[in-house]
């Protein structure tokens, strides 16, 4: 879904070892998404700041569909739940 112009960038802010990190990522490559641009603030703890600035959350994962917050893994599997999360990953607005 995720591998052509069309889609929106995937972005995640994680760490190699959580375990919300890991499970989000697998749903988003269920869902098809080939590419997702893996922030890993343990290993760039500068990014932190970074990731507070854009989500408002000091907690990981987050993740964000093109310019849109979604939120954490909880919150990306309820927007699944709802439906929702096959549109966003489609649109093209969300970019």
């Amino acid at each position: 879904m995720n591998d052509n112009d069309h889609s929106p960038k995937v972005s995640i802010y994680m760490t190699a070892t959580c375990p919300y990190c890991i499970r989000a990522e697998t749903l988003l490559k269920g869902k098809g998404v080939g590419v997702i641009e893996k922030i890993r603030i343990d290993r760039e703890p500068q990014r932190r700041e970074e990731m507070i600035a854009r989500s408002g959350r000091h907690t990981v994962p987050q993740i964000f569909i093109g310019a849109a917050h979604v939120g954490g893994c909880d919150d990306l599997h309820a927007l699944d739940d709802a439906g929702r999360l096959d549109r966003l990953l489609e649109s093209r607005s969300a970019a």
